[in-house]
């Protein structure tokens, strides 16, 4: 299956790539969008919303997932905190990563480190039918 998602560089991002994924690759690398002159440091039990720079609209039918990266949780403690991160087809605002540091030590935050991934799949419509008596529910 493929989807077509259209992904816009902002203009503070402009001189970021977004990290091409290779041809069997599940997903594709996010980066980090801080200032060059002002890296952000995670302290141990810190979390923060980190931007990417990235903005995505999705087609109905498509959400995106921001994952944790297994090399940051492993060498650093930091992880992706509300894992899997989901974004539906109606956001179009910027993609910002919550990023929570675990570890022990404080984790620096760079311009254009890899910080996440961000996995796209397909998601069921779900027409809800409510309320419905007791007696047809457990049927």
């Amino acid at each position: 299956m493929s989807i077509t998602v259209r992904m816009m560089m902002m203009p503070h991002a402009q001189d970021l790539a977004l990290p091409p994924a290779t041809e069997h690759a599940v997903g594709f690398d996010l980066v980090a969008a801080v200032p060059a002159d002002a890296s952000m440091v995670l302290m141990p039990g810190q979390r923060s919303a980190i931007p990417t720079g990235l903005a995505i609209a999705l087609p109905p039918g498509t959400e995106a997932q921001i994952r944790p990266r297994s090399g940051l949780a492993l060498r650093h403690g930091v992880t992706v905190l509300n894992a899997p991160g989901t974004f539906d087809a109606s956001y179009r605002g910027e993609v910002q990563v919550i990023l929570v540091n675990l570890g022990a030590e404080p984790f620096t935050v760079e311009r254009g480190a890899r910080i996440a991934l961000l996995v796209f799949a397909p998601v069921s419509a779900v027409k809800c039918e409510w309320p419905v008596p007791s007696e047809e529910f457990w049927r």
